[in-house]
């Protein structure tokens, strides 16, 4: 696979309404693409990316609520358990909280970054990050999960991620403090 740039890409990119492509065998660049978005994450003080969100069209996330770093290809959610309601942020999203409703616990089957097989049972906010993450894989947004009031109420700031995303010279996205920003 050719070099990627990754950077945080914005709500009104394209990437992030496809389906991510599942992968047939880990490789040495999985690997590399998942440190480069360990390291993405950590410095846009997030808690969770999703290959999409840094322009790559494959099924992997990386995870830290601060318990440690999870990196997972073609993660998949096998197990639900209770409700949860979380005000969610998004890297992809910047300046915009969305409470959305979700499994109060997850059992996640996956691969690690070497291929080999992993399960991982999560509840509470790690719980509500892989499913977050893994949504992205899906290209569903925290914005699909607001109300027709809510939507109404951040219109405006989406039309201008929209705008800000077709441009190439993108800066890094200034985040407004929700409970999980992801």
């Amino acid at each position: 696979m050719p070099e990627t740039t990754l950077k945080i890409r914005l709500f009104g990119e394209p990437i992030l309404r496809r389906k991510a492509k599942l992968i047939q065998q880990a490789a040495l660049f999985h690997r590399d693409i998942l440190s480069k978005m360990a390291q993405l994450m950590y410095a846009a003080q997030g808690i969770g990316l999703a290959a999409p969100q840094v322009g790559v069209n494959e099924a992997m996330i990386v995870v830290d609520i601060g318990s440690g770093l999870y990196k997972m290809i073609n993660p998949k959610v096998i197990k639900k358990d209770g409700s949860q309601v979380t005000e969610e942020g998004c890297l992809s999203i910047p300046g915009v909280c969305i409470k959305v409703r979700r499994a109060r616990k997850v059992t996640v089957r996956a691969q690690d970054e070497f291929g080999q097989p992993m399960t991982v049972e999560a509840e509470g906010p790690l719980a509500c990050v892989f499913q977050h993450e893994i949504d992205h894989l899906k290209g569903k947004l925290i914005v699909d999960y607001a109300s027709f009031f809510q939507r109404m109420k951040i219109k405006s700031k989406l039309e201008a991620l929209r705008e800000k995303a077709k441009d190439e010279e993108l800066s890094e996205p200034k985040t407004k403090s929700c409970k999980l920003q992801l």
